[in-house]
Formats: C-alpha cells, structure tokens, sequence
C-alpha cells in the first residue's frame, strides 16, 4: 500500500507530554492509517471507513 500521501494527524485525545500519543490519516480512500508517535517507523495500523467510524463512536460513548 503507497502511504506517500497520507495526512497525519496527531489525536485530539493525546497529551501534551509527549507520551500516549496516536497518529491518524484519513485521507485515503478506502483507508484510515493509525500509528503510534513515538515509533512511527514500527507499524500501522489499517482499517475500513465502516471499523473506524464504529471504533470512534464507541469511543466517544465510554468518555
């Protein structure tokens, strides 16, 4: 998968600190990217718009 184009953005939810952070790009189609800030070259996470939008609400329902 080419990754060239991907749009990071770093997560509303991070801190500050320089800790917990998590990095989106849903810019792609088909696509959404997640990688961790402090290992950007250790891996991606892939899913689907339909698993990203599910795992977001879920999200927002347990703050």
């Amino acid at each position: 998968m080419d990754l060239t184009d991907a749009r990071w953005r770093k997560s509303a939810k991070s801190g500050n600190n320089g800790g917990s952070c998590v990095e989106v790009a849903d810019n792609l189609p088909d696509v959404v990217l997640v990688r961790d800030t402090k290992d950007r070259a250790g891996g991606t996470l892939t899913f689907g718009p339909a698993a990203w939008r599910v795992f977001v609400e879920f999200a927002r329902a347990r703050q």
